[in-house]
């Protein structure tokens, strides 16, 4: 767990009706990482990026958006991921990139939220088992990272990869599924002002649970190509082949775009139950970020699910 300073934490009922933070740090145990959040700028694509065609949500509370989660790494029960992940450490910590760019880097996180200071986006978060979050992130467009190494003309994919360490995460003892965890996006997804890399949420650092210190947040698709605890990402030619495509391919396809008109083999993805509600809502198409339309025009996305 990352020591936070409550004296720089906005507390969440003020949070909630302002939808404000105090630019600021917070501390990491081993060194000062800055986790500095704007607040949100009306009419731009920085602070609360839900599309203006749409009403805004009501944010899912911090407790719960903590307790929550699906992150088998530590344990298969969302309600036990947050005590099989407190003893989690992720100072040091270095992300890896690299393959088809002119300017392989590796970045120390400080240093890499010190280019890239953080800002505030709430994004819905849908979930294939059919629930969802509204959540305020901390975090900066994927994009700035991958103009940084100048991906090269052959580089048409994004590959991204999980920390292996069985030591640290003790369900990748477990022989049940192919470790590590690995995700991949289209050169042109990753490039969307959508996609954000997080490293924090509701003006707090990252907690293990949620994917501490880095994490990839793609909001108009299912949670699972949000992947978490980053090290390394490549830019490659051939679409890789992600965890779930290799586990359950029937069930789990590459694109995983929010689109209710596509059944999960066992659910239907038609509603969905916002997490702290009774009710079920409709669901969205691309989880209602219409903006990202353009990038599937000429596709079937019943087919390419």
């Amino acid at each position: 767990m990352i020591p936070v300073n409550p004296s720089e934490i906005t507390p969440e009922p003020l949070y909630v009706s302002r939808r404000k933070f105090i630019t600021g740090a917070w501390a990491f145990a081993a060194g000062s990482l800055l986790l500095g959040a704007c607040a949100p700028s009306s009419g731009s694509n920085s602070g609360n990026t839900i599309p203006p065609s749409l009403p805004p949500d009501a944010l899912t509370s911090y407790d719960d958006i903590i307790s929550y989660n699906n992150y088998y790494e530590f344990n298969l029960s969302k309600e036990g991921v947050a005590q099989a992940a407190r003893n989690f450490k992720v100072t040091p910590w270095t992300v890896t990139v690299g393959g088809l760019v002119n300017k392989p880097q590796t970045f120390a996180i400080e240093d890499l939220l010190k280019k890239f200071p953080p800002e505030e986006r709430v994004y819905r978060l849908r979930c294939v088992e059919a629930w969802s979050m509204v959540i305020p992130w901390l975090g900066f467009p994927l994009n700035k990272m991958l103009k940084e190494v100048e991906p090269t003309s052959a580089a048409k994919f994004v590959r991204f990869e999980t920390l292996y360490d069985p030591e640290r995460m003790p369900l990748q003892k477990s022989a049940m599924f192919g470790w590590p965890y690995i995700e991949g996006l289209r050169l042109d997804e990753a490039m969307h002002e959508l996609t954000l890399l997080s490293n924090g949420l509701y003006g707090k650092a990252l907690l293990p649970q949620n994917g501490a210190p880095l994490r990839l947040v793609v909001p108009w698709k299912y949670g699972f190509k949000s992947i978490k605890s980053i090290v390394k990402i490549d830019l490659v030619e051939e679409m890789p082949v992600s965890f779930w495509m290799t586990e359950s391919p029937n069930e789990y396809g590459f694109y995983a775009n929010v689109n209710p008109d596509v059944s999960h083999p066992r659910w239907s993805q038609s509603s969905e139950r916002r997490i702290g509600e009774d009710i079920r809502r409709e669901t969205l198409m691309f989880n209602g970020y219409p903006e990202v339309a353009p990038l599937y025009a000429s596709m079937d996305l019943k087919k390419n699910f």
